[in-house]
């Protein structure tokens, strides 16, 4: 699994991002992707992130890309506005 976060000051190119990504993967928070698929997936995501977005970004502009094991922890608090569905690890 895969979370994608960004900050992205651009109201157009964030909303064009946020578009891209939820062809992926499910938002979990505003700026905040999780994308469960395959490593080619990932790295065509890789590709066009840096060949369409990130020519555009501005100073402040940034995405982080993280892989998370399937055996990761991960303690959930509160309760997102944009959460679709609980996760389940065992």
């Amino acid at each position: 699994m895969f979370i994608i976060v960004y900050d992205i000051s651009s109201d157009k190119l964030r909303t064009q991002f946020s578009k891209f990504l939820s062809r992926f993967g499910r938002r979990l928070q505003f700026s905040v992707f999780e994308i469960k698929n395959s490593p080619r997936i990932l790295d065509n995501i890789r590709t066009e992130i840096k060949a369409s977005y990130e020519p555009k970004f501005d100073q402040g502009d940034s995405v982080l890309v993280l892989h998370v094991d399937d055996n990761a922890v991960i303690d959930r608090f509160g309760h997102a506005a944009n959460e679709e569905t609980d996760l389940l690890f065992f």
